[in-house]
């Protein structure tokens, strides 16, 4: 199977790893520590339970991987995963810190309106610390 990573997910950010079957992108909003896990699965294959065991379980390690970065390096109050796809059908898991003061609090990030980019150079500085720390998990 040849994976093709959908263009509206390749646009939001930077791609960070491949780890697990799954490639890991940094989405490019200042405002939440927000990643993309996007498994390499066939087309039309959208949603976690339609997945076979094992790759279930390949997907489900990634995603703790990136959910253990975003604890540690950014130290968020909660940490908000989902697999939604309702507007990119192409599978694909949000892990997203959220912070009390955050200017989506306590909404969803999803619908924010006042989304920004990093500032120069801040997205690869985060994308490197979290290549260092999916290296070591």
């Amino acid at each position: 199977m040849e994976f093709a990573l959908n263009e509206r997910l390749a646009a939001v950010g930077l791609e960070v790893a491949r780890i697990h079957g799954c490639r890991v992108l940094l989405k490019d909003e200042e405002h939440f520590p927000w990643f993309i896990v996007v498994p390499e699965v066939p087309p039309g294959t959208e949603d976690l339970h339609q997945l076979d065991e094992e790759t279930f379980a390949e997907v489900m390690r990634a995603v703790r991987k990136v959910s253990r970065f975003v604890e540690a390096h950014f130290r968020p109050e909660k940490l908000n995963v989902a697999c939604i796809g309702n507007i990119v059908r192409q599978m694909h898991i949000h892990v997203v810190g959220r912070f009390q003061d955050d200017p989506a609090w306590p909404q969803v990030v999803w619908g924010f309106d006042g989304k920004m980019s990093y500032p120069q150079g801040e997205a690869e500085r985060i994308a490197d610390a979290a290549r260092e720390f999916l290296g070591q998990c």
